[in-house]
């Protein structure tokens, strides 16, 4: 991995025993599974550190706001010290076609050409509940694997495929009105050498006394690359979400 977005592992060890300390779990096992509908709007542009200037998602690309998908699984104990874990996997799938004219990678698209983008995260989230009652707070570490595979056609093929893993930071702070109804505001985020990736997630979710929970909410994802894997980008994806869930 470019050494620009790599974080030593000392410093994610003196994270963990910052964290630690202050660490508290469940009362109980739970254990909860979900995922739902992101309509994510895109914005931004990205170029190889030799293109002459940057591609715009939407002029030259003509990407659109899409409905994209999420699912996820928790897992939350009461043994102490060993954080709680969840698993979340989201994928953006972009597309558009159209009259362009633009160089990438220091190829030059003209004319008729269409594109196919897919940005997959994977987030592998332990953290602890500092708070947990009508007061919940979350803090812990999240590593992201990002995959970004994409196809640019203009006559002949083009397809590659980038892949990185991150450390970030991770925070969750809610508050329960009533039982069962939780109003939350989420973040994942790193900012390291020029470089950042967030993840920020507002929401509101209801658990059924049948298991069965609902949520709804908004998030914006964003990805501001300088000079990582020879690539400058700020990419925006944001827009409301609605999903469901079972826990136990």
């Amino acid at each position: 991995m470019e050494k620009k977005y790599t974080m030593k592992l000392k410093q994610l060890a003196l994270i963990s025993a910052l964290i630690t300390p202050f660490s508290a779990n469940a009362d109980v096992l739970s254990f909860a599974i979900g995922g739902g509908g992101w309509n994510a709007s895109p914005t931004g542009n990205f170029q190889k550190t030799t293109d002459p200037a940057a591609v715009d998602v939407k002029e030259n690309l003509f990407w659109k706001e899409e409905t994209n998908t999420y699912i996820y699984a928790t897992l939350e104990h009461p043994v102490p010290i060993l954080p709680n874990v969840r698993l979340i996997s989201t994928k953006i799938d972009q597309s558009g076609s159209g009259n362009t004219n633009f160089v990438f990678d220091g190829i030059t698209y003209s004319g008729d050409v269409s594109n196919e983008f897919s940005i997959e995260t994977l987030d592998l989230i332990a953290y602890y509940e500092v708070l947990d009652n009508v007061v919940s707070i979350d803090i812990g570490l999240n590593i992201r694997n990002l995959k970004v595979d994409y196809t640019i056609v203009n006559g002949t093929p083009t397809t590659d495929s980038v892949e990185e893993t991150v450390p970030m930071l991770y925070a969750l702070v809610g508050g329960s009105p009533i039982p069962d109804l939780l109003i939350s505001g989420e973040l994942s985020y790193i900012s390291y050498d020029g470089s950042t990736i967030s993840d920020f997630t507002a929401k509101i979710a209801y658990t059924t006394s049948y298991f069965i929970g609902v949520e709804a909410g908004y998030r914006a994802q964003s990805f501001e690359f300088d000079d990582v894997s020879e690539t400058n980008a700020k990419l925006d994806f944001d827009g409301l979400f609605v999903g469901a869930y079972l826990k136990f």
